[in-house]
């Protein structure tokens, strides 16, 4: 599972590899560069393909729902780190682990220092890596719901941190609540001028700290 994760993430920098050298021959930096739209809708479905290609093998592995899932957020970590470690390989890029990237394209773009989305996927590989590990010891082990709504919740507040600055730049732009949910092309094109600023490394660490929390405490359950 490893070896086929992390031979997703060199095609995922491939891919990257390639834009980067069409749109940003000198060097990655905000403002995004204009795309074609063809491109840019593309790119919007081979994000979705990715996230089938780390699905299926949590599918095929096992029947029962807390496996798949576990080998997913395992999957899932380790293709993400992978990723920015074969762009570090191949560009040397990026120069810092707070460089400003562009995550995801939907429901808006999403952007934030590398960091942040390396240090979810260490918690996902840990995630992963506990329930895998539970369940082979204790078969009938499962998180509480508590646990699922804490991870829930922290999950999301991370999402507001990488999606807050593009949004509120969209509506200080002109936009309103309707044209905020665009993907792709529409989604690039409504932050044509947008410069990182300010990420809510606060909030992060909030939401971080009842992740590892919630880890540790589903790590110590016996059963």
């Amino acid at each position: 599972m490893t070896a086929y994760t992390v031979a997703i993430a060199f095609l995922e920098s491939a891919v990257v590899i390639y834009l980067r050298e069409l749109y940003y021959p000198v060097e990655f930096k905000f403002p995004v560069a204009p795309i074609a739209r063809h491109v840019a809708i593309t790119e919007l479905f081979r994000e979705l393909a990715t996230m089938v290609m780390l699905l299926a093998p949590a599918a095929m592995v096992t029947m029962k729902r807390m496996e798949r899932f576990a080998w997913f957020c395992y999957c899932f970590g380790v293709w993400d780190i992978f990723y920015y470690v074969f762009l570090k390989a191949v560009l040397d890029w990026p120069a810092s682990l707070f460089d400003w990237d562009i995550l995801f394209l939907v429901p808006v773009v999403w952007v934030g220092p590398v960091l942040a989305p390396c240090l979810i996927s260490l918690g996902l590989i840990a995630l992963g890596g506990t329930l895998l590990e539970k369940r082979r010891s204790f078969p009938g082990f499962r998180p509480h719901r508590a646990h699922w709504m804490l991870l829930a919740v922290c999950g999301c507040i991370c999402l507001y941190t990488f999606i807050e600055e593009p949004l509120r730049f969209i509506l200080r732009s002109g936009g309103n609540a309707s044209s905020v949910p665009a993907a792709g092309h529409l989604a690039l094109d409504q932050l044509r001028a947008y410069l990182p600023e300010h990420y809510s490394w606060g909030l992060f660490a909030l939401a971080f700290a009842g992740v590892l929390g919630t880890l540790l405490h589903l790590a110590r359950r016996k059963g």
